[in-house]
């Protein structure tokens, strides 16, 4: 994140940046502004979603006394604001790199003292809930649930006597006696089909195979809302990640007001738990969603380690990087590899394996740029390298790992 002396600001970005100054002045612990400003953090890392401002320093310097007197439950406790205490801690800790101001006495926070994390809706599971209520009300002759009107039957209609059959009339080609057999439920002979004269109706071909290209992968610009650690697994991370989706999506639900999807991730160990807070990353979005230690992950965070040298064992030790998109890239922006423009496929299919005959060639160079290597791929017969690019323009970077690999947080092997 560039540094607020590095930053210019559009007219509207300005005058966000004078209310929540002026707000900043009059902030008390009892303020109702905290409210509106704890909601409006849900989405956001900073003031103005991702660049730094004079607001973020204006509201710390207020906001820093009365978090560090907050108890654990106002801090993040069901009804804590627990997004504020994020953007105290945020500032806190990148104070003098983008800040570029010093902070002496930090408030003590501990990022992984979450006491409240909202339960997510399973809508699929809902459903069949009330399905199964339906039926058990119905196979009791009680009230049906909530919300829906019981069908009762009408039996004031008198009940019709049966007719009996009408004789039909021959098939073309049929005897009047098999007709006559027919109509009293007596067997009758198959009549013989005709085979089928060349030149007749033909099915349609099947569409032709998407060409091979890491293009069929669908990787978009990621906002982290929320991480927490897995309740089952050491190693997880367990995100709440906007990227982007229509409302209703498959393996997405709402939080915060926007439509996320969870995934899990390997970088429990690997990278701090407050780092993962309301940042933006890469997510690869179309693979075949997996049960992580019971919870479903819907996606891939992408991250750089060092490449390992011939014979090398993986250990998954690190270290480990998280590619970085543009600062202005807002969640679910489309990125892809410069000389690779193209369609994704809605989901890969598992067996055909696209995602690990392109994951290989994903490297970092010497300028620490995020890139496609084509020539690692033998089956493309291609040669060059592809930057990672954002739509709305600009590269994919990492922090400090050249020549790396880049590969997803964690292995996509199903219980």
């Amino acid at each position: 994140m560039a540094s607020i002396a590095a930053q210019t600001y559009t007219p509207a970005e300005e005058t966000e940046i004078k209310k929540w100054v002026d707000a900043a002045s009059s902030v008390e612990a009892s303020s109702p502004v905290l409210a509106e400003l704890n909601t409006l953090l849900a989405t956001r890392t900073t003031i103005l979603g991702s660049k730094p401002s004079e607001a973020d320093v204006a509201l710390y310097t207020k906001l820093a006394p009365i978090v560090k007197a907050w108890s654990p439950e106002q801090r993040t406790g069901k009804d804590g604001l627990p997004n504020i205490v994020r953007l105290v801690d945020f500032v806190q800790n990148r104070a003098s790199d983008v800040f570029g101001v010093e902070v002496a006495d930090k408030v003590a926070i501990d990022v992984e003292e979450v006491l409240y994390v909202a339960p997510p809706v399973d809508a699929k599971a809902e459903k069949e809930r009330l399905k199964k209520e339906k039926a058990a009300a119905a196979a009791a002759g009680g009230a049906a649930p909530a919300g829906e009107e019981k069908q009762v039957a009408d039996r004031t209609k008198k009940t019709k006597e049966p007719k009996e059959p009408k004789a039909e009339a021959p098939k073309e080609g049929e005897s009047k006696d098999a007709a006559a057999a027919a109509a009293a439920g007596l067997p009758t002979k198959k009549k013989e089909k005709k085979e089928k004269q060349p030149g007749g109706r033909q099915k349609a071909a099947p569409p032709p195979a998407a060409p091979l290209s890491p293009a069929l992968i669908d990787l978009r610009v990621g906002h982290i809302l929320k991480a927490v650690k897995h309740p089952e697994a050491d190693s997880l991370y367990v995100s709440t990640i906007a990227m982007g989706d229509a409302a209703g999506s498959p393996d997405t639900e709402e939080y915060e007001g926007q439509v996320v999807r969870t995934v899990c991730s390997g970088l429990n160990g690997l990278i701090p738990l407050e780092e993962m807070q309301g940042r933006r990353i890469v997510v690869v979005c179309n693979l075949k969603p997996v049960k992580m230690r019971g919870i479903k992950s819907a996606a891939m965070v992408l991250a750089a380690s060092p490449r390992l040298k011939e014979g090398e064992e993986d250990h998954h030790g690190g270290p480990v990087e998280l590619v970085t998109p543009p600062a202005d890239a807002p969640a679910g922006t489309k990125v892809y590899f410069e000389g690779w423009q193209g369609e994704p496929e809605k989901q890969l299919n598992p067996k055909k394996k696209v995602w690990e005959l392109f994951q290989p060639g994903f490297t970092t160079t010497a300028d620490l740029e995020v890139g496609f290597d084509a020539g690692v791929v033998k089956e493309l017969g291609k040669e060059g390298l592809g930057k990672l690019v954002a739509a709305t323009g600009g590269v994919c970077t990492v922090k400090s790992l050249s020549g790396a690999t880049v590969r997803s947080s964690h292995k996509q092997d199903p219980e």
